[in-house]
């Protein structure tokens, strides 16, 4: 399955939901997007996950990239509406602690 990407300006930031799995294949597309925005703007980057139905541990290493370079520029990246499953991963991993979940 394809991950699809929308992308919008909020009060809170600029933000983009996915639409998809976000696993080996569709990760590459992400880590642009992401990286791109973080380069470009100076708010947070909220992520609205409500219909990501997968992660693997490709789609955690894209966010935890960008949420390394998010910080250095002293901006955040936000996780948004993440169902259960996909809220496990980053439980299971810890993850959970480093990000900001909504």
């Amino acid at each position: 399955m394809n991950l699809d990407l929308k992308e919008r300006i909020s009060e809170n930031g600029v933000v983009i939901e996915l639409k998809g799995e976000l696993d080996i294949f569709s990760s590459p597309t992400l880590k642009d997007k992401l990286y791109s925005l973080i380069d470009t703007s100076s708010s947070d980057v909220i992520v609205d996950m409500n219909d990501v139905s997968y992660i693997d541990s490709t789609g955690l290493g894209v966010f935890v990239g960008a949420l390394k370079k998010s910080k250095q520029k002293g901006t955040n990246i936000v996780l948004k509406n993440l169902k259960p499953n996909v809220k496990k991963v980053f439980t299971i991993t810890g993850l959970d602690k480093v990000f900001r979940i909504e």
